[in-house]
């Protein structure tokens, strides 16, 4: 894997870097020119299909739908959930040998991996120290982005830790190879930290930044970020609180045409993201092929594109610039979610047998048809609560995804100043994420205590549907994942209609694959 990271060939607008043929890892680190070159392979890898786990996993898009999406309370995708519920209900995580416990844990040290040899590399290499010290930081804050990732879904919640005592990762810190025991939960924060910090001083020593069309190369804002989301998992609220407001820096928020203008390709607030331009086609193992509104399920296949759970997106305002990106029954003239002629009642596809009601859902979709994109649910099959916010530029599946966004950090902003008792500071967060970009311009708050918190959920579980977080937030919230039917007032299928305690399934925790075991005896006993 670390060589197939330094060797993919790519576009020109995608940087070039070495030719396929060439595997001399010396190369990798001649130049500074290829150094960065070497620094974009890392981040190819968070769009590369794995072809030892199968079609679809492929990088970040796997972890976002299989370790985030589907087991989440909110995000549906019913034609296939009977096939689908062992991964949204939990029930392959103490599953050493399935190929869903171990594709994270292997994705992400490939990450680590390709990031020690580069980190280790790069100081031989000729050319400025400035690129040197930008190139430095940016593998660092992959490498911290990598194992927070990991500390989500093989480390228990901090809170089940005790303050960290718990078993954590193996810290692979260079390119060696041996066995290497588990740190403690606490130990991986630490470096975690310890690589934002790093990061952030070589950032700013370097003076350099990156375009804002190169969301695929880390800059100082996602070190700042990852430092963030390090802190509020931890719960370490205060740290949270002041690098998630470093990581908003020059970084303004979408406005509410903006956020209406679909999720397909970068802007300002996107702190890091995929490639995502045809150029470098991920065919049928592309994000946006089952996750777009015009991708190529949704174009030649009943099963649309994913829906939000119904009791959530029934608390947003009708005014909502977010909640206009669902196919939500407030914009029928007339519609019975309960009745089967209406909305069917196993996977709420709309109309199936009423032309009226399918009449609406589809001038409800035209109406918010983006200009020179291809046609949204094409195929005719629209789900109620279905989504029009992810969207492909070309087929199948051709789109940039955000992986950290701006609004993430104002989220945690909100967050961390509830637990740290700022009531004012955290409602005021929310209207600045909400009234002032004018995703709802009417929007105030003075909720409190358990309300406040509540909304605070409301809130980050809609701005950041389908974006990856929904498992991970419920989990260190502590939480139970409670899914209801169409019956039970939901829109959820029948087989994922399930309540999941948060001291199930292993306390909601991934066991270490037994392919590493094999591999690190020192995490046999362990």
């Amino acid at each position: 894997m670390a060589v197939a990271a330094l060797t993919v060939s790519c576009s020109s607008d995608y940087l070039d870097t070495a030719p396929s043929q060439s595997v001399n890892p010396n190369a990798a680190y001649a130049t500074t020119e290829n150094a960065r070159n070497t620094l974009n392979g890392i981040a190819k890898t968070m769009t590369t299909q794995y072809a030892y786990y199968g079609q679809g996993f492929a990088g970040e898009n796997a972890v976002i739908r299989l370790y985030e999406n589907l087991p989440s309370q909110n995000y549906n995708y019913n034609r296939y959930a009977s096939g689908w519920a062992p991964i949204h209900n939990h029930t392959f995580h103490t599953n050493s040998t399935r190929i869903y416990d171990s594709y994270a844990w292997a994705y992400y040290y490939s990450i680590i991996v390709n990031a020690n040899a580069l980190i280790e590399g790069i100081d031989k290499s000729e050319g400025p120290d400035a690129d040197k010290k930008f190139i430095k930081a940016s593998a660092m804050t992959f490498r911290a982005y990598a194992y927070e990732k990991l500390a989500h879904y093989y480390c228990f919640r901090w809170q089940d830790s005790n303050n960290g005592a718990a078993k954590g990762l193996p810290l692979r810190l260079d390119t060696s190879n041996g066995d290497l025991p588990a740190s403690t939960l606490a130990e991986t924060y630490q470096q975690i930290y310890k690589d934002c910090d790093d990061a952030i001083k070589l950032f700013t020593e370097s003076g350099k930044t990156r375009s804002i069309s190169e969301c695929w190369i880390p800059d100082l804002n996602t070190a700042h970020a990852v430092y963030a989301r390090a802190a509020l998992t931890r719960q370490d609220y205060a740290t949270a609180l002041t690098q998630a407001k470093l990581a908003e820096d020059k970084r303004a928020l979408m406005k509410a045409d903006a956020y209406a203008a679909g999720f397909y390709k970068p802007n300002d607030e996107w702190i890091l993201g995929s490639y995502g331009n045809e150029s470098e086609q991920n065919w049928y193992w592309a994000f946006g092929v089952q996750d777009a509104c015009n991708g190529y399920y949704a174009t030649n296949q009943d099963t649309g594109a994913g829906t939000i759970g119904h009791e959530l997106i029934s608390r947003i305002p009708n005014n909502d610039a977010r909640k206009q990106l669902f196919i939500t029954e407030d914009k029928f003239s007339n519609i019975d979610i309960h009745n089967d002629d209406q909305v069917n009642q196993t996977y709420g596809i709309l109309g199936m047998r009423n032309d009226n009601v399918w009449e609406q859902a589809d001038s409800i979709v035209k109406a918010h048809q983006l200009p020179g994109l291809s046609a949204a649910y094409a195929a005719g099959y629209m789900y109620l609560d279905g989504q029009m916010k992810f969207w492909t530029t070309a087929q199948p599946g051709v789109c940039y995804v955000p992986f950290i966004r701006a609004s993430e950090m104002v989220l945690i902003e909100a967050e961390a100043n509830y637990f740290l008792g700022n009531t004012a500071d955290a409602q005021a967060a929310l209207v600045k994420l909400n009234a002032t970009t004018g995703r709802n311009p009417n929007y105030t708050c003075t909720k409190t205590g358990q309300d406040l918190f509540n909304e605070i959920k409301d809130y980050r579980e809609v701005e950041l549907w389908g974006e990856g977080f929904g498992w991970s937030d419920y989990k260190r919230w502590n939480i139970p994942i409670v899914r209801h039917s169409f019956a039970q007032g939901g829109n959820a299928h029948v087989a994922v209609a399930k309540t999941i305690n948060p001291d199930e399934f292993n306390q909601w925790t991934w066991v270490v694959p037994s392919a590493e075991i094999d591999y690190n005896s020192k995490l046999k006993d362990e």
